[in-house]
């Protein structure tokens, strides 16, 4: 074969992949390729052209050469770069508008005369059906993967994507590889030749593009991945603590029309009038988020490693920290009593919520808390009756509290059994065990409890979110001189104490 015949047998399979849905090349068809090169190579470095095949098929005599005209080759390689640039122009074209390029690519139809094509296949046919299906497969690839990914690392995920057990076996360097070919940054023949540290040096380029695909996957499944952490964390604040949300950083005052602000019912006679009120407002305290983050990356060694657990592992653990640090910034709250919004300790004689001879839970220590909360009243000197809904104690006093509640009778001084008036409470009252109070309080230390009302009728503790967002955000972030792909992981919240009314605590005794 010669030079040109070799450039035109390897062109022509260039082609058929093209056609076969731009596919990358086979095994068989990579072989036949490289073999063409190395034959066409040899023969430019020798100066002549490869040795030429008589009609029969067989070579010509020893010392001879197939005479080729001046130019030939040159002429021969520009011909086929641009067969290689019309048929690449016209396949994206005709993608774009939704139209089979083969036809046009066969027939040898300009980049215009396609254009046209495919001006008038528009018209017809609406919008370019083609380009939004893949735009589509694009988006169920990547929820397949990102599904993929999450299985793997041992996250449930209720509903899979359809193709999500196609990429369960797939390692982060195969799913990076399908990836870079889908954006088109080679065939996957010319990247499983890269070597993992090759590959991911070129992942590190695309990690800051906004369009790149893998980044993208790795992206989602770290999200669901924080989602499903976060929720499992095994904290309590949530249980008893209003929720809010703000609209931004800047302190917010909001005004409440507490139970018993409004005017009492005046009886109406006959054809009487009714009289104008307006209800009592107390303004409550400001309320304000914060921001709180940090950062974690994942490094090369563990993309080498092929660490799929890390899409959900490390993250997950700064979404569990981030819980974690509400809740003892909540308990904190209650164990460190600061003064709230009127100057006054939370919890204090003037507000009618602190029994300051501290014991631990007993019959007559519910019953005396609990009247604390059924004697309160609002801003404007009315009955509100604060129901409890929570008791809320540290680790070692839940068996006592379900003993007290649980149990029918109790023993009287005399040694008989009576009713025990805390047993119809069994429903209503729900026990709040939370070691963050011993930690805070300290070993040896007495450590307090509390009692709670509704928090949909009586406030105590709120907690804000920026924009109602309760989990963490991630952001890919670039750190200079980090080896590895960085991630910003935050939340906005804020903690209040907004009222005092929906509280008590008994100050207790030492845990032994």
């Amino acid at each position: 074969m010669t030079i040109e015949e070799m450039i035109a047998r390897q062109q022509a399979i260039v082609t058929a992949a093209r056609n076969d849905g731009e596919r990358s090349l086979s095994s068989e068809e990579q072989a036949e390729f490289d073999s063409l090169q190395a034959q066409i190579d040899a023969a430019r470095s020798a100066g002549d052209p490869a040795p030429a095949t008589t009609a029969e098929g067989t070579q010509p005599a020893e010392g001879t050469r197939a005479a080729a005209p001046a130019g030939a080759d040159e002429a021969a390689q520009r011909a086929v770069a641009l067969e290689r640039q019309r048929v690449s122009d016209i396949t994206a074209l005709c993608r774009e508008a939704g139209m089979d390029p083969a036809e046009h690519i066969r027939s040898g139809a300009t980049l215009d005369a396609v254009r046209a094509a495919a001006v008038t296949h528009l018209i017809q046919h609406g919008a370019p059906v083609a380009s939004r299906a893949r735009e589509n497969d694009g988006d169920n690839f990547r929820q397949a993967a990102t599904d993929a990914l999450l299985i793997q690392a041992g996250v449930p995920v209720a509903t899979p994507a359809e193709d999500a057990n196609q990429f369960r076996g797939m390692s982060l360097r195969d799913i990076a590889i399908e990836c870079m070919v889908r954006d088109g940054e080679g065939s996957t023949t010319s990247l499983l030749r890269m070597g993992k540290d090759d590959l991911f040096r070129s992942l590190s380029r695309q990690f800051f593009n906004p369009t790149a695909t893998f980044p993208a996957i790795l992206d989602d499944a770290i999200r669901k991945g924080i989602v499903h952490r976060y929720q499992a964390v095994p904290t309590t604040f949530q249980l008893w603590t209003s929720k809010g949300s703000v609209s931004d950083f800047k302190p917010t005052k909001d005004h409440s029309y507490l139970v018993g602000g409004a005017g009492e019912f005046l009886r109406v006679g006959e054809n009487g009038e009714l009289k104008l009120d307006t209800p009592k407002s107390e303004l409550l305290p400001q309320r304000q988020v914060d921001t709180y983050g940090r950062q974690f990356s994942m490094s090369r060694q563990a993309f080498i490693n092929d660490d799929v657990g890390f899409i959900t592992e490390v993250p997950g653990l700064y979404a569990a920290s981030a819980k974690r640090t509400i809740n003892k910034q909540v308990y904190k709250i209650l164990v460190d009593n600061p003064a709230i919004f009127d100057g006054v300790p939370l919890f204090d004689a003037a507000h009618n919520n602190l029994i300051s001879a501290g014991s631990k839970p007993s019959n007559q220590a519910i019953q005396d808390i609990m009247m604390k909360m059924l004697l309160q009243t609002d801003p404007f000197g009315e009955s509100i009756m604060v129901q409890p809904a929570f008791i809320i104690v540290p680790v070692g006093y839940k068996f006592l509290m379900t003993t007290i509640l649980a149990s029918p009778t109790i023993n009287t001084t005399d040694n008989t059994q009576a009713v025990n008036p805390l047993y119809q409470y069994r429903d209503q009252l729900t026990i709040v065990e939370d070691g963050t109070i011993n930690a805070l309080a300290g070993k040896n230390s007495p450590a307090p409890w509390f009692m709670v009302g509704d928090k949909n009728y009586a406030k105590s503790l709120q907690v804000d979110y920026l924009n109602g967002q309760e989990t963490p955000t991630i952001r890919r972030s670039e750190v200079p001189g980090q080896l590895g792909y960085v991630w910003d992981i935050f939340l906005d919240w804020g903690i209040t104490a907004t009222d005092f009314r929906g509280i008590a605590r008994n100050n207790g005794v030492a845990i032994n």
